[in-house]
């Protein structure tokens, strides 16, 4: 597994940044069952840069807490069979990883949604991490069914990692 992180803000965490998002993708692909070694590109950046960004790729002109960049494409959640995810499977010729994607986070939302919800911003980080890992790998919230599954999706893996509100 390669993760690459840019702290293009130079946000400090009081956790081993590197080491939970290893411990967030790991516990995310291993609970979907993903068939192969991912490569996952993080950065961490500032409100003006996401709204940037929103309105660029969403069309929605404010800040976000995270966007997702997926590079493949699926026929539904974690289904690695499906001919739209074997179609778009792209591999590092570096690593002979399969380059999931980019997750991009907003550090002032974060932390100031950790604050709105009352609970610590390691919760609010990895909540955020695995969100957008089930984004990299087939999951959406458009509709009330995709939504309740991703959410307890995202729920059983915090869970099982011992992350809690």
């Amino acid at each position: 597994m390669t993760i690459y992180f840019e702290n293009e803000i130079g946000y400090e965490f009081s956790f081993p940044i590197q080491e939970q998002l290893e411990t967030l993708i790991r516990a995310t692909v291993d609970y979907l069952k993903f068939p192969y070694e991912p490569e996952v590109s993080v950065s961490l950046v500032g409100r003006e840069t996401i709204h940037r960004m929103n309105e660029q790729y969403r069309q929605v002109n404010r800040p976000t807490d995270v966007l997702s960049f997926p590079m493949m494409q699926y026929d539904g959640p974690a289904d690695f069979d499906g001919m739209a995810f074997q179609s778009t499977l792209t591999v590092s010729p570096e690593s002979g990883e399969v380059l999931l994607g980019d997750i991009v986070l907003c550090a002032e939302i974060m932390k100031s949604q950790a604050e709105e919800y009352g609970h610590s911003l390691l919760r609010e980080f990895s909540f955020l991490v695995v969100h957008s890992m089930l984004h990299l790998l087939g999951y959406d919230h458009m509709e009330e069914k995709e939504r309740l599954l991703m959410e307890q999706t995202q729920e059983d893996i915090l869970q099982k990692l011992g992350i809690r509100r």
